[in-house]
């Protein structure tokens, strides 16, 4: 990964996107580069959580095992996504689990060598501190968001975010229904009348059990 890539790729962190230039190429020189393949993980639960991971492609199953063994689905990472802000910050272990759902790139950040670079540069750390208090808030009002917005909704986002994600149209749904309906807060037969009725309206083609064409992703990004 060249330096303008990495630059991409720190742009995608809200906390560094208020940050000038100068500030981005810092962090970017800190990017490592990483390719994992369908269903290999990309870390685990239990491990020393040492590194900030941001998703420049594919996408990411965030799972955690509840106490009778089994894995609950807490959340997806889509190109744009990250996780481990804090870890930037604070050691600590992972709790949960990250296993690529598709051929996935990421970029890395260690703690260790951000730190080292915060230390070096006050100006930095100081607009990084002024990030994370704007992060806060449009992380309060994000959640108020997701709260109120109907199951059609959250999964006509997930079809468009997945297929711009994968970079096409025509794909296989990554979760099979009944985990898309855990991370949806809904039911398989939801999800499965959900579906139909986009394809009644001419937004999505459906075929098998998982395949989906979209037709008109701005139809999608309408649905409330």
């Amino acid at each position: 990964m060249d330096l303008h890539e990495a630059e991409s790729c720190v742009r995608l962190v809200p906390i560094f996107q208020q940050l000038n230039h100068d500030a981005v190429r810092a962090i970017a020189s800190l990017v490592r580069d990483h390719h994992y393949d369908e269903r290999e993980q990309l870390f685990t639960a239990g491990t020393d959580a040492d590194a900030l991971v941001i998703i420049a492609h594919g996408q990411v199953k965030i799972t955690q095992s509840t106490a009778s063994g089994r894995e609950q689905l807490l959340r997806l990472l889509q190109p744009g996504d990250f996780d481990g802000e804090a870890v930037l910050f604070t050691p600590t272990e992972r709790t949960t689990t990250a296993t690529a759902l598709t051929g996935t790139q990421a970029c890395t950040i260690s703690r260790t060598d951000f730190q080292k670079l915060l230390q070096s540069t006050p100006a930095l750390a100081l607009n990084v501190l002024n990030a994370l208090g704007q992060r806060v808030v449009a992380l309060e009002a994000q959640a108020t968001a997701a709260n109120t917005a109907s199951v059609a909704e959250r999964l006509a986002t997930y079809i468009v975010e997945t297929g711009a994600g994968l970079g096409r149209n025509d794909f296989d749904l990554p979760l099979p229904k009944k985990d898309l309906a855990a991370y949806l807060g809904t039911t398989p037969e939801t999800i499965s009348r959900k579906l139909t009725e986009f394809s009644e309206q001419g937004w999505i083609e459906q075929s098998g059990r998982r395949h989906l064409v979209v037709k008109d992703s701005d139809a999608l990004t309408m649905v409330e």
